[in-house]
């Protein structure tokens, strides 16, 4: 049975949809962006605060849902700027270290409150 979960810990959703849902052992968040979530506002600070806002909230979300960013399989990331790719890379080593789950990274045309980044994930419940 499918059961939704929500952190109280990420920002609000800013559209219909749920932080994450599990079914089974399975956690699939969606997209979460660089929304600090006292202000519900982009971080300021460019590509390099921004991952790290949202990758902040990616694992809040996993947490809430009996998961945490070592049991992520894959993770789908979205960059504003494929220039950024790099400078997103070295801030994603230090959350991930070397347990690196899939991942699939696309440079799209935009981004929802003008983000640079967006990130989901597929994990499993502890």
């Amino acid at each position: 049975m499918k059961s939704v979960i929500t952190s109280e810990k990420a920002p609000k959703a800013i559209g219909p949809y749920a932080h994450a849902n599990r079914f089974e052992g399975l956690i699939f968040t969606s997209g979460q962006l660089p929304v600090d979530p006292s202000t519900s506002s982009i971080v300021e600070g460019g590509i390099t605060a921004q991952s790290y806002m949202a990758l902040e909230n990616l694992k809040s979300v996993l947490e809430a849902g009996e998961g945490d960013l070592t049991t992520v399989l894959k993770t789908t990331c979205y960059l504003s700027d494929i220039a950024d790719f790099a400078a997103f890379n070295e801030v994603y080593k230090e959350f991930f270290g070397a347990d690196f789950p899939a991942r699939s990274c696309f440079a799209v045309k935009q981004l929802p409150l003008g983000a640079l980044v967006e990130i989901e994930a597929i994990a499993f419940r502890k």
